[in-house]
């Protein structure tokens, strides 16, 4: 192993002999080298049997590159024990031993909508009504419970009310059913893992084949994987973990950043590495990015050293409203991709793609659209637009055909309600308003639960086509926007240089240059996070500020527009406490009326101003942590099981 290719402190985290390591390891700072080099290290150097190391991963992308680096530093074809996500590791190992918690080897694995399938029967043959309680609102709650590792036993016997006792009945007959149909989802692969581990000599089996556990993005996982982790290592405790709390931005699926923190209560003899060097951003990018994500203060959070250049202010634009933004984000990724540059534009919500969209269709420039559909070739949207052409033209049968799938009763209420309506109202009403009406009188909204993530990025999505309904004077040139956008296929060219995505979607990515658009209170904090959780979740959406800014290696640019379309028209927008946080010292401003960073700033409660903040804060004991992370680029892939019953 070539040790003048690791910095200091990777050479420390690579050379670590025995027992529990924690590394530090954020933006940029090379974690994928260092469980690559580590487990290169433990095989040529420590002389440890290849198979007895296990390389857990939350993406197969994540693992096939790590898998493949680690071969190409041995002299021979390197087969480490397993390398994978946690979930195919759990399937295999119940594939092996299922037996003893119940499991039949045979099971079959039910995905999401396999999931969903079972629960409406379950609530059918209870006559739940699937209006008022949807089968996605009991399944994200079950998987909460089972990735805390709560039992149904214990649901059923500390359900306080109504709810929580139906909730207990319909987890107990979906899990009634489960079992009946010989199979798990994917939360019980977790669980029945930890169960079968539990065994005593289950787990002494197991601790003997696989001696050397090493855990990317420790950061991210539950309960369920950190008791797995734990009971994986064994009395040696040969476990090494690899995280950022600064990056914590899943807690929405179920992951808790406390669980670094945890390490050093369950391991005393716990060695902690950080890695202060960033190999991505430039100075000024992690200098600005610090002053924002530091104003947590349930995390520690250590300022990076760019091994890169200074480099240029993080510019800052003010937009009279999202097409004015829209227009200069797409002039000046016009001018990019004149130089040959990549870049990246990244927004909290799946819905803010709209107006970016316009704008480079109408510019006839190539883009491509990470992690969802076009906004009008997304169904809800759709479905919304086959109503409105119906009233135009209740003849045509394509839209016809849509809103009776969509359902027979919003079909027939949507044909009474047409009927009644005067000629003159369909062809001279304005198109948002007769949107609002047929999402009243059809109850299009009942088929979503703000409960779930999901729907209510739908929701927000049928919000925005509300809001730019509402910038048409009648249905006929609003349907003739959407059908011309709609046939633009330009952004799905695969060379194309421009890449529009949420924040979510970008973590583990890195471009030279990077827009952060739509910095505004309500958005970007999102308004959820600030009516509904507190001091918790707006930290999340810092951290998710920090991993939005930490994308850009060459150049930042950051975005907030005075007024927006939203639901019910347009309306003056707050700029994000974002980017209050941010001195002026790092800020190139351009088009700035009268804002000033770090005035009219709320705190994390939504009361006055913070005057003072202790920088020391540090739940991770005295010692000073670095956090920082990795510029491989990972994706979110789905879990392949094609070699389940190969370890």
């Amino acid at each position: 192993m070539e040790d003048n290719l690791l910095n200091e402190e990777q050479l420390i985290a690579v050379t670590h002999k025995e027992g529990p390591l924690l590394v530090l390891a954020g933006a940029g700072s090379g974690k994928t080298r260092v469980l690559t080099y580590r487990t290169s290290w433990l095989i040529k150097e420590k002389n440890v049997d290849p198979g007895k190391i296990v390389l857990l991963t939350f993406t197969n992308k994540a693992a096939g590159e790590m898998k493949e680096r680690i071969r190409k530093m041995g002299d021979r074809k390197i087969e480490i024990g397993f390398s994978g996500t946690f979930h195919t590791f759990c399937a295999k190992l119940l594939r092996a031993y299922g037996m003893n918690v119940g499991v039949n080897p045979g099971f079959v694995i039910f995905d999401s909508d396999d999931s969903e399938s079972v629960m409406k029967q379950v609530l059918k043959d209870m006559e739940i009504d699937t209006k008022q309680s949807k089968p996605g609102m009991f399944l994200a709650l079950i998987s909460k419970m089972k990735n805390d590792l709560v039992s149904v036993k214990t649901a059923e016997e500390t359900a306080k009310d109504f709810f929580y006792r139906q909730l207990a009945k319909v987890w107990k007959a979906y899990q009634e059913r489960l079992t009946k149909n010989n199979s798990v989802d994917f939360d019980d692969l977790l669980v029945k893992a930890v169960d079968l581990l539990r065994i005593d000599r289950i787990r002494k089996e197991i601790n003997e084949k696989f001696e050397w556990i090493l855990v990317d993005e420790y950061q991210d996982t539950n309960k369920a994987q950190f008791e797995l982790t734990k009971l994986m290592a064994g009395e040696n405790g040969n476990i090494t973990a690899v995280g950022d709390a600064a990056q914590a931005i899943y807690s929405f699926r179920g992951a808790d950043y406390r669980n670094l923190k945890l390490l050093e209560d369950t391991y005393p003899n716990l060695t902690t590495v950080g890695l202060p060097k960033n190999y991505r951003s430039t100075q000024s990018i992690l200098d600005a990015a610090y002053s924002v994500v530091s104003n947590n203060t349930n995390h520690p959070t250590i300022k990076l050293s760019a091994t890169r250049e200074i480099g240029g202010k993080v510019g800052l634009f003010e937009a009279v409203d999202e097409r004015d933004e829209a227009k200069y984000v797409v002039d000046c990724a016009k001018k990019i991709i004149d130089r040959d540059e990549e870049l990246a534009i990244l927004y909290r919500t799946n819905a803010q793609s709209r107006s970016l969209e316009d704008e480079l269709l109408k510019r006839d420039i190539p883009y491509k659209l990470i992690g969802g559909l076009r906004f009008y070739n997304r169904a809800e949207v759709k479905d919304l637009i086959a109503y409105l052409r119906l009233l135009y033209n209740p003849e045509e049968e394509i839209s016809r055909i849509r809103i009776e799938k969509i359902g027979k009763r919003k079909a027939t209420a949507f044909d009474e309600w047409l009927f009644k309506l005067p000629v003159e109202e369909r062809e001279e009403e304005q198109p948002g308003k007769l949107l609002e009406q047929i999402i009243n009188v059809t109850n299009y909204l009942d088929k979503f639960d703000e409960r779930d993530e999901d729907d209510l990025a739908r929701i927000e999505n049928i919000n925005e086509l509300l809001a730019v309904a509402g910038e048409y004077t009648n249905v006929s040139l609003f349907l003739e926007s959407a059908a011309l956008s709609e046939a633009d296929i330009k952004q799905h060219r695969s060379n194309a240089k421009i890449t529009l995505m949420t924040v979510h979607a970008a973590k583990g990515l890195e471009f030279e240059n990077v827009f952060v658009v739509g910095l505004e209170e309500g958005l970007f904090p999102h308004s959820r996070s600030m009516f509904e959780g507190g001091k918790e979740e707006i930290e999340e959406e810092r951290r998710l500020m920090y991993v939005a800014m930490t994308r850009a290696k060459e150049n930042l640019t950051l975005s907030f527009a005075r007024s927006r379309l939203t639901y019910g028209g347009r309306h003056t927008s707050i700029p994000s406490r974002f980017l209050a946080e941010i001195p002026e010292e790092y800020l190139q401003k351009i088009q700035i009326r009268g804002w000033i960073p770090g005035q009219a700033r709320n705190d994390d409660s939504g009361r006055l101003p913070r005057s003072s903040r202790n920088d020391e804060r540090d739940e991770f004991g005295d010692k000073k942590r670095i956090i920082v992370q990795d510029w491989e680029v990972a994706e979110e892939t789905k879990d392949d099981f094609s070699d389940i019953d190969n370890w």
